[in-house]
């Protein structure tokens, strides 16, 4: 009867998001249809489901929220730190643990004042935290033991380029990006995390196995890749067992990249953008020593998230990369063989008109989107 009952308040909720908004379209032999879900969340940066109803979401500003599918309500969580909300800094990633049904840790990222910060400092840092999350269902889940696991050493007094997303290669690694801060040189620069992605332990430590886990002199421990502008996208391929991450150029430039263990990605030293301001290799597509990346966007898309699809809904699609565009405002379907080249591209739901902050996938392998304005949609397969 229950079972009944959730089906039923889903298909309500499904009729109401067709009178909203709907649409459809077709990529890589698969159609869909686009269905708008809710709407009034404030500036959401990531979300992911941690049951079959509910979707726990950051918002910039500092708050974690919760959205109930079947009860149609958002509810938030006390206990999130104090976090650093300005420019394009605040609450930003976070993922569930691959493990999260026997041990419930949420995995987050956000910008913060150092912890030794003087009182006439305004510097910021990319911050990689855990928090539990304690209960049975939407009305009862609850933070608890909020952990900082690795506070970056990122501090800079700029307002940008914090990063970040994480993502796990499971019972292994958390990976997560921090960005150059607004600094170029940092992107060259391993004795600081800034302009890199980094692999750490479930706790927060660098694995031995690290670039420079034993050439500490060299650059810290946590580093597994450098050269990096401002990665706010990045997946780990569990099947394939390969990491991709996305990022911002400058004007123009923006690349997709697979990331290996010590690998230089060229930033500033190498980049296909424009000038802001001097000096870059303006134009510069490779260097010895620096690893080209595997797509270049010209001019920028803005990519603000990267997803690997693994789920049932829609087969042709496994294996492929979605991410979220804010500037060229659509949702990005890169599709890949099975040795990661590229073989096509497509550019969904122009019409929808949102910056595209982040792509989810849910329990069905249906696509969720987050967009900017505070909307929440869903790619569904279209009927017959």
């Amino acid at each position: 009867m229950r079972y009944s009952l959730y089906l039923l308040l889903i298909l309500l909720l499904t009729a109401r998001a067709e009178t909203a908004f709907s649409a459809e379209g077709e990529s890589r032999g698969e159609r869909f249809v686009l269905q708008e879900v809710t709407d009034g969340l404030k500036l959401p940066w990531a979300g992911e489901f941690i049951d079959q109803d509910t979707l726990i979401f950051t918002e910039r500003a500092g708050r974690i929220g919760l959205y109930s599918q079947a009860e149609d309500q958002i509810r938030y969580l006390s206990g999130v730190p104090e976090v650093y909300f300005r420019g394009q800094g605040g609450l930003l990633d976070l993922k569930p643990s691959p493990e999260f049904a026997e041990e419930p840790w949420l995995y987050v990222t956000y910008s913060a004042y150092p912890s030794d910060r003087t009182e006439a400092s305004d510097k910021a840092v990319t911050v990689l935290a855990r928090v539990r999350l304690e209960g049975t269902g939407f009305a009862s889940y609850r933070l608890n033991d909020w952990q900082v696991l690795l506070e970056t050493d990122s501090a800079t007094d700029t307002d940008y380029h914090f990063g970040s997303r994480i993502a796990f290669d499971p019972g292994r690694y958390v990976y997560f990006s921090v960005g150059d801060r607004g600094k170029r040189p940092n992107g060259q620069n391993t004795l600081n995390h800034a302009g890199s992605i980094m692999r750490v332990t479930f706790t927060g430590r660098p694995s031995w196995h690290n670039p420079f886990a034993e050439r500490r002199d060299e650059g810290r421990a946590e580093i597994w890749s450098y050269g990096h502008r401002n990665p706010q996208g990045l997946a780990y391929d569990k099947q394939r067992k390969r990491l991709w991450a996305i990022e911002h150029g400058p004007r123009g430039g923006d690349e997709l990249n697979l990331i290996r263990k010590g690998e230089n990605y060229g930033w500033p030293e190498v980049s296909q953008g424009k000038e802001y301001w001097g000096p870059i290799a303006v134009g510069v597509e490779h260097k010895e020593g620096m690893t080209d990346p595997q797509r270049v966007y010209i001019p920028s898309i803005a990519p603000s998230s990267l997803l690997v699809y693994s789920g049932k809904a829609f087969p042709r699609w496994r294996g492929d990369l979605f991410a979220g565009a804010l500037a060229i405002r659509h949702l990005n379907h890169i599709q890949l063989t099975d040795d990661g080249r590229i073989i096509g591209e497509s550019r969904l739901l122009e019409s929808l008109d949102q910056r595209i902050r982040d792509v989810i996938e849910s329990p069905e392998g249906w696509l969720y989107l987050l967009t900017d304005s505070g909307g929440l949609y869903r790619i569904v397969p279209a009927g017959p």
